[in-house]
Order: C-alpha cells, then structure tokens, then sequence
C-alpha cells in the first residue's frame, strides 16, 4: 500500500504523507517512494509541497522496529540520508508544511525542504542521542544552519522539542498558521509567489544559495550570463517597463 498521496499541477507536485497508523514513521518502502518523487521532479522540475496533512502529525521520525534492526553497512547506504539528500537538491523550491509532530528523521526530511510552514500545534525535535544513535540524516549539518551552531548543538544533545513559536522565532520556520485549515492554504500561497518568477531564474537562484562559499562569485555570474541571454527575460522587463510607462 502506498505511503504517499500525490497530487500533480502544472506548476507543482503536492505530495502528502499517508501513514497515519505508523505516524507517518519513514520506512523503507516510503523511502524507494520519496525517490520516485525526486525522480518525477529531476526529469520534469516542478515546485514541490511536501505534507503530512492536517491530522496532527508530519512524521514522528524513522521506523524503529526498522532501525534497530540495522546495522553498520545499512548506516553506510545512506537509507534516509540519500533521498533527504536528493529532495535538498532538486531543481526547484521546495516546502515542507507541518502540523504536529516533526520529530527525529521527520524532522529531518522537514529541514532537507528550502522553506517550513508549520501549524501552533506543530513541533520539532532530534531525539536521537537518546536512542543510541545520532541524528545521521542531515540534522548536524542542516540544523546549524538554520538556527546556528550553539543552538543546534543544544538541541541535538539534549533531544528538546522546539514548539511552533520558537521554531518561528529562532528561524526554523518561515510561517505559522494558528488553525490546521490554514496551514495548506499559506504553504500553497508561498508557492504560489515563486512560481510568478521565471522559472530559470528561480533554479539558478536556488543553485546559488545552495553552492559552497568557494563557487561564489563565479557562479553567480555565470546564472547571470545564461539569464541575460534568456528570451523570457527580454518579455519580463519590457512587460516591467511598457506597465510603468502606462501609469
């Protein structure tokens, strides 16, 4: 049975998480699933909204029966570091929109998405170390950057939750929406401001935020040098300028 609903637009894949008997636990099956989505969205790039609905519940983490019963080479293959790894960098934004829990590996797949918009009910924690492990699917590296290397170290080592007003006020969240009905509304109004922009500019932004320091300014002004040459940017700034000169 599929762990995944989705829904295709023209400009967007709507993807939600439907395991509400395991709590959206990500398992291996959901894992090859995810990857299929990432295939979908190299192949043919489309904005993507990343959910688990508005039930209460994002992802309460991996599946335990399944991790401790993994060993050192499963740890090596990258189970879900590879596809949260592969959602990061897939061409176009990305948005994960939270309503409850955001917990170990699910909170993790909600960093691995370029934007966050959670419900107040929402909340996120690594509770790794206490489970033996360590938060190995992009929580060490994403987590610093989004909140900062002490603040992240605390939460990593501690295992605390952070609840929705925090997660705002410390930058882990762009947005959040009081009701559960609104939280797909904001998180699809966000998308909807990006897709006015020109589809190329909007992947070479996204490939230069996301570059190492070391690429920069070169490649920054290679993006540029590919979207001067760009038809769709001669009809944008003419359609700019013949508006301003109707007013």
């Amino acid at each position: 049975m599929s762990g995944l609903r989705i829904e295709e637009y023209p400009d967007r894949l709507v993807v939600t998480l439907d395991r509400p008997e395991k709590r959206n636990a990500i398992d291996a099956d959901l894992v090859a699933e995810l990857h299929g989505v990432c295939a979908e969205l190299e192949a043919r790039p489309r904005l993507l909204l990343l959910t688990g609905g508005t039930a209460g519940i994002f992802a309460g983490g991996a599946d335990i029966g399944q991790l401790r019963d993994r060993g050192r080479l499963d740890a090596l293959a990258a189970i879900n570091a590879g596809v949260f790894a592969r959602i990061r960098a897939l061409p176009l934004p990305t948005v994960a929109a939270v309503d409850g829990p955001a917990l170990g590996g699910g909170a993790e797949l909600a960093y691995a998405c370029d934007l966050r918009v959670c419900t107040a009910r929402a909340f996120f924690g690594q509770p790794e170390v206490r489970l033996g492990i360590i938060a190995g699917a992009g929580a060490t590296h994403r987590l610093p950057a989004l909140v900062g290397e002490a603040r992240a170290k605390e939460l990593l080592f501690t295992g605390r939750r952070v609840d929705a007003a925090e997660a705002l006020r410390i930058g882990l969240v762009n947005r959040v929406v009081e009701e559960p009905d609104g939280l797909l509304p904001s998180a699809n109004e966000l998308l909807d401001e990006m897709a006015k922009g020109s589809t190329l500019a909007l992947r070479l932004t996204k490939l230069a935020v996301d570059a190492p320091p070391a690429a920069h300014p070169h490649l920054d002004l290679v993006s540029q040098a590919v979207l001067f040459e760009d038809e769709e940017k001669r009809r944008r700034m003419t359609e700019f300028l013949e508006r301003r000169r109707s007013r």
